[in-house]
């Protein structure tokens, strides 16, 4: 994947940083949710009652296994 970034282990990525254009995933934000939903995608981490995030180290888990 030609925008693959090596993310920081102990980082925490939103999701504009996670989805294409921006991130290396190349799925919309449905898309991206139905996954979290059904498991296919990591689970996110909520820092606050607006705001959610996903481990850099679980990101880049789900780029290496290439099922996208």
């Amino acid at each position: 994947m030609s925008n693959n970034k090596n993310f920081s282990d102990n980082s925490l990525l939103r999701l504009k940083s996670v989805l294409a254009p921006g991130g290396p995933i190349p799925v919309c934000s449905s898309t991206w949710w139905a996954g979290v939903k059904s498991g296919q995608f990591p689970k996110p981490v909520k820092l606050g009652p607006r705001i959610t995030a996903w481990r850099a180290e679980d990101i880049q888990a789900l780029i290496e296994t290439g099922i996208l």
